[in-house]
């Protein structure tokens, strides 16, 4: 999947908009609001001809949010632009809405069939010295910040919007950047094995040991079918994890037959805990190289498991009495594995590493669980 898509499907160029539903929404909540609590105050008032002033009102409301949805599309026009512009363009486009609403307002109340209680207001304003356009002019001016409010509000909207897509793409290109990750410590295979596998495969065919050669080979193809065509940032059932080390160590087995002895210790109730896939190989391939490969003597590597306290604890530990390994960590198989779950975990995983009692070599996992 690439980046794009993974961000809802957004070209990195798209202009991101604001919820349409939520704003079309917005604009009948605000004109309805009005409708509602004039119509209230008029009652309380005690106006008279209240069903007609009903009429009047709805035909009123109804241009109200035709003009706001006008100032929506203009606003929506220019969501591509910076947030300074859309503010400015707020304060400019609702001067115009202003003024076609109270001159749409003035027309329904006082010059389309004028009421009687409206005929009387009108001749009273007249003996002082009354103007329509002044009127006009009076209300457009308390209307102008009733729309710079509604326009401030679709601003914050879009900024909104786009603080959402910035936050979708960023996680993301989070998103990728982990799985690039993962997938570039996942295929961290030690070149030395494969080297020291294929010259063990061609002693076996020297000496013409058909059988295990055949065995060596098919072993190996499968290892690396496996490791290699599984996703790198898919966590796998423990069962699957312990078979592919197993694969692992029987293909060692031929380079060390006298030499290396396993010991697996899982419980068939941690069977389906899930790990990331193959985060044991390089511990265990630690384990061969500085413990079997380096001891003249048999040396047991064990691969052992528990659950403790919501985690999931896997052991790997060899009991080589040999040169002295990397304690610090600074080691590549540790080192992979200490990313790989920092990456995959953030923080909440563990790993754990030292000498032992006896001389070996032991590394604890402690991997969430759930």
């Amino acid at each position: 999947m690439s980046i794009s898509a993974a961000a809802n499907h957004t070209p990195p160029d798209a202009t991101v908009h604001a919820n349409r539903a939520v704003a079309l929404k917005s604009i009948l909540a605000l004109w309805a609001f009005y409708y509602v609590l004039n119509t209230m105050r008029m009652s309380l008032d005690g106006q008279p001809d209240q069903i007609g002033m009903l009429l009047r009102r709805a035909g009123v409301v109804i241009a109200g949010c035709v003009l706001t949805y006008g100032m929506y599309l203009v606003l929506r026009r220019l969501e591509g632009r910076s947030m300074r512009v859309m503010v400015i363009a707020a304060f400019i486009v609702s001067v115009p809405v202003s003024l076609l609403y109270a001159l749409v307002n003035f027309s329904a109340f006082y010059l389309v069939a004028p009421s009687s209680s409206m005929l009387q207001e009108v001749s009273k304003m007249r003996n002082n010295n009354w103007s329509m356009w002044h009127e006009i002019g009076d209300s457009a001016v308390s209307w102008y910040f009733f729309m710079v409010s509604w326009g401030i509000f679709y601003v914050a909207l879009s900024y909104a919007a786009k603080v959402g897509q910035a936050e979708r793409s960023a996680a993301a290109y989070r998103a990728q950047a982990q799985t690039a990750q993962l997938r570039a410590l996942r295929y961290q295979i030690n070149p030395h094995f494969l080297f020291n596998t294929l010259n063990a495969l061609s002693t076996l065919v020297l000496r013409q040991r058909t059988s295990e050669a055949e065995t060596m080979i098919g072993n190996l193809a499968t290892f690396f079918r496996s490791s290699l065509t599984a996703d790198p940032a898919a966590d796998s059932d423990l069962s699957d994890e312990i078979a592919m080390q197993r694969l692992y160590l029987d293909i060692e087995r031929v380079r060390f037959p006298e030499r290396l002895l396993v010991r697996i210790e899982v419980p068939p109730a941690l069977e389906k805990a899930r790990v990331p896939g193959m985060i044991l190989q390089p511990l265990v391939e630690n384990a061969v190289k500085h413990g079997v490969a380096r001891s003249s003597g048999k040396v047991c590597i064990t691969i052992r498991a528990e659950a403790a306290h919501g985690l999931l604890h896997l052991v790997v530990e060899d009991d080589a009495n040999g040169p002295e390994r990397p304690g610090s960590g600074s080691g590549v198989g540790l080192q992979n594995v200490r990313e790989r779950l920092a990456a995959r975990f953030d923080g909440a995983a563990q790993i754990r590493f030292g000498r032992t009692d006896s001389g070996g070599f032991r590394v604890d996992l402690y991997i969430p669980q759930g």
